[in-house]
């Protein structure tokens, strides 16, 4: 166990950031944003995550595996919160988060939207890359990917296909 709080603030933070998102493991909690606080008592360790929208289904697993990553490392009480307010935004990705999304084949959101977000039944227009050849010539497939927070798309000239994560 740890035996002073300064360094135990400073190894729960280490493990916690350790951990990575269920739906794109290439990206830590930290890479995505998610990850808000990790604080020591004398009683266990607290974690604050954010959830990238209200009802995502990965948030459970985040959560069992945080509880997991920390109990194994020795902290006897672990305990999860979940921060609604800020809302979180595709803005904390960090830009390590970014790089990686981008080496694994997946665009990268661009900067989220401001102020009021006008309702349209008609495709997102986006201004994206293919993250393979760089290629701005690429097409819509599907507003929804296998997640939610992701858009198929098609590149135009290399012809490979890539998800988009949105702007939120």
């Amino acid at each position: 166990m740890v035996t002073t709080l300064a360094a135990g603030r400073t190894r729960a933070r280490e493990i916690a950031g350790t951990v990575v998102d269920p739906e794109m493991p290439m990206l830590t909690l930290v890479d995505l944003g998610v990850l808000r606080d990790v604080t020591e008592s004398e009683v266990g360790v607290s974690v604050t995550i954010t959830p990238t929208y209200s009802g995502c289904p990965a948030m459970a697993t985040m959560r069992d595996d945080l509880v997991h990553a920390l109990s194994d490392a020795g902290y006897a009480e672990v305990e999860v919160k979940v921060s609604l307010s800020p809302a979180w935004s595709s803005d904390w990705i960090t830009a390590e988060g970014r790089r990686k999304l981008r080496a694994h084949g997946l665009s990268a959101p661009g900067p989220s939207p401001t102020g009021p977000v006008q309702l349209s039944l008609a495709p997102v227009r986006r201004a994206i890359d293919c993250p393979r050849c760089g290629s701005a010539d690429v097409r819509l497939t599907s507003e929804f990917g296998p997640t939610a927070c992701k858009a198929l798309y098609q590149c135009n000239d290399c012809l490979e296909p890539f998800e988009h994560v949105k702007e939120i």
